[in-house]
């Protein structure tokens, strides 16, 4: 299997400066970029890390969370996630 690629940066990063953010499932943050008009989908690593998946506009934001959602388990163990929803370190 593959390991699945994006950019690692810490959770202040990602939500810096955004509108709107939110967590619609265990291991998964949205956010809103205004800038580029566009939501970025992230994969939480650890309490302060995160994997940018992804990045789609409003049209596409609820069919790309439902390609991500079912990997997330995968992600975190290809990243070295400890399977414990209440501790990501």
């Amino acid at each position: 299997m593959d390991r699945i690629k994006g950019e690692i940066m810490s959770k202040d990063a990602f939500f810096n400066n955004v509108p709107y953010t939110k967590e619609p499932y265990e291991g998964i943050l949205i956010s809103a970029d205004t800038e580029h008009n566009q939501y970025k989908i992230a994969v939480q690593l650890s309490e302060n890390q995160v994997l940018l998946v992804d990045q789609v506009n409003d049209k596409e934001v609820h069919e790309k969370l439902r390609e991500w959602v079912p990997r997330v388990n995968e992600i975190q163990i290809q990243y070295g996630v400890k399977n414990d929803p209440g501790n990501y370190s």
